[in-house]
């Protein structure tokens, strides 16, 4: 009954948490893929701890988002282009899975 009562009461927990939006479970539970769309606007590539790390700004529904990939990836991501990106999250630098011109 004890082990019962443990579990519902971290079950709660985790939701209560969740519910504040302060917490994000979805990296812990299932690590995948992630995915940016968005009108490419800045590319620029510098190193970052040793690392080549090409940064693209995408611009999409009058906000931007700049993400640093590894390696000098400026043939992959055209200039004023609509572009799809899904990548694996990384420290100094996310790995690119694919990169699709809309």
């Amino acid at each position: 009954m004890q082990r019962l009562l443990a579990a519902l009461l971290l079950v709660v927990f985790t939701l209560s948490c969740a519910g504040c939006g302060d917490v994000f479970f979805g990296g812990v539970i299932k690590p995948g893929i992630s995915t940016v769309n968005g009108f490419v606007s800045v590319i620029q590539v510098t190193v970052v701890n040793g690392t080549i790390v090409t940064f693209v700004t995408f611009l999409s529904n009058n906000t931007s988002s700049t993400l640093g990939f590894c390696g000098d990836q400026r043939h992959r991501f055209p200039m004023d282009q609509n572009v799809r990106t899904d990548f694996n999250r990384g420290q100094p630098c996310n790995s690119i899975v694919t990169v699709v011109v809309l």
